[in-house]
């Protein structure tokens, strides 16, 4: 059998066995840092020459094949050796099979402590853009849809319990706020994240004359990180994305939920697409929201990846430790899986139909119009709990004689109180309920707009903000490896 080739051999008399290096081994994870790794190398060679550490012949030798290799990984065809034990040891045993010598030193003043770190904020600046991007697709679509619904009433609900008329577009707009913030969040994230460990060797630093500012400027950092003990042990900005995802993932799952139960017979306030749902193998009438169930169930997927980077983390002393390999599996998963869920969910919402009339009727029921008369009351100078107590008792009145409040004549509203007089119907139908709601961020079809000028304005910003970032962070990779 061909020996394993590892980086740290010389301490070593017999060695680990097999075993213990396929235990360890963490290629078929970090194999998506081949791209990053190739980068990092190359700013960290540029600044060893630069700051003469390394010869100008070396520092160009291995310059030169750090470009060949990763113009094989941008083409998909860097010939990774599966028997190493991660990314760094491939590249750094490639380089050597293509440069010779100067290939081992390009390892100086660094670890694949504050390598690997390095790697892993790279690609999660692209990682989190991308999530960004989606998230935004979602905002789009919901706005879009909400703009489109200011007129359609529906009932809004407390407890799941029919509890005041509001129009759909305010109810989706509800949900793009929740994922407004999401998009901050992640906008928060990426600003901790974009901080380079480089330079921070092993932990304690390095003897060599280097410059971590000119790394970190090459690679488009906003900084170095202050503490090289810090640098290479923080993990604090992949438990925060995870964190991010995760609760991103709640808000989806409390949109499916909606769309689920809401495409029921019982609601029958939705249709849901063909496009986005599935049959049954033995009821052929079914139509099944799928996507949105599996949008619903995947969330708990995202949230066990949290539980695992948090207990990974939990009680681990400085610095380093092995414990850290297992950052990439659960931020790999965790970025996957919400990606993916918003990219699905984003055309779900835009096909998915919904029924005026169904919604409308729904909302005529319940006693939505409570809230309103209580009010009414209250305006007519009662006080507001003693008007409570009145529309409490003409509820229950309504529910013995069945019938809604605005079908009450003014004898039977007037055995309630005296306060009440012909203009009360002016507010009772459940369209008034609605349209009076003018307050700032109310339902009222008026006061929506302001809303979707506010939404639009953020979109606006995030978008900016994102293609600023890719912009910038491909001019600096562009003339890294120039």
């Amino acid at each position: 059998m061909k020996e394993r080739k590892v980086l740290w051999s010389g301490r070593f008399g017999r060695g680990a066995t097999e075993e213990t290096l396929e235990f360890t081994s963490s290629l078929a994870v970090d194999r998506l840092l081949a791209r990053y790794d190739l980068l990092g190398s190359l700013a960290h060679a540029r600044m060893l020459y630069r700051q003469g550490i390394l010869s100008l012949e070396d520092g160009r030798n291995i310059t030169d094949g750090l470009k060949v290799l990763y113009e094989q990984a941008e083409e998909g065809e860097l010939p990774i050796d599966p028997r190493l034990e991660d990314i760094h040891t491939n590249n750094e045993f490639l380089l050597t099979a293509i440069i010779g010598d100067a290939g081992a030193r390009l390892h100086t003043g660094r670890s694949r402590n504050d390598q690997v770190a390095t790697d892993v904020r790279m690609w999660l600046r692209d990682a989190i853009l991308e999530t960004i991007e989606a998230v935004m697709s979602l905002e789009h679509a919901l706005m879009e849809r909400a703009s489109a619904s200011v007129n359609i009433i529906m009932p809004g609900f407390t407890h799941v319990q029919h509890a005041q008329p509001i129009t759909l577009g305010h109810h989706l707009m509800a949900h793009f706020y929740h994922l407004q913030r999401d998009t901050e969040r992640f906008l928060d994230c990426y600003r901790r994240t974009n901080i380079s460990p480089l330079g921070s060797a092993a932990l304690a630093g390095t003897t060599y004359n280097i410059d971590r500012s000119y790394t970190a400027r090459l690679l488009g950092f906003e900084a170095p990180c202050a503490n090289s003990l810090d640098g290479v042990s923080d993990r604090d900005f992949v438990a925060e994305y995870i964190f991010a995802a995760s609760l991103c993932a709640v808000h989806l799952s409390s949109l499916c939920e909606e769309l689920i139960y809401w495409s029921s017979p019982e609601f029958g306030f939705v249709e849901m697409d063909e496009a986005h749902s599935t049959g049954s193998s033995i009821m052929p009438q079914k139509k099944n929201p799928d996507v949105a169930e599996l949008i619903r169930g995947r969330t708990g997927a995202t949230i066990g990846d949290l539980t695992n980077i948090l207990c990974t983390l939990k009680a681990l002393p400085f610095s380093y430790n092995r414990d850290l390999q297992e950052d990439k599996t659960a931020l790999f998963a965790a970025h996957e899986r919400i990606n993916t869920c918003l990219l699905m969910a984003t055309p779900m919402v835009a096909a998915t139909q919904f029924d005026k009339e169904r919604m409308l009727a729904a909302a005529r029921d319940g006693f939505l119009n409570a809230t309103d008369l209580a009010d009414y009351l209250a305006g007519k100078g009662l006080p507001f709990r003693q008007a409570h107590a009145v529309v409490g008792k003409a509820v229950r009145y309504c529910i013995e004689k069945d019938k809604r409040l605005e079908e009450l004549t003014i004898e039977e509203l007037g055995a309630f109180s005296d306060l009440f007089s012909e203009d009360v119907f002016d507010i009772l139908p459940i369209e008034q309920c609605v349209y009076r709601r003018m307050s700032m961020g109310g339902t009222s079809p008026e006061a929506i707009p302001m809303q979707f000028s506010q939404g639009a304005s953020i979109l606006t910003r995030q978008k900016d903000f994102v293609q600023k970032e890719r912009d910038r962070l491909d001019r600096a990779f562009r003339q890294l490896i120039a």
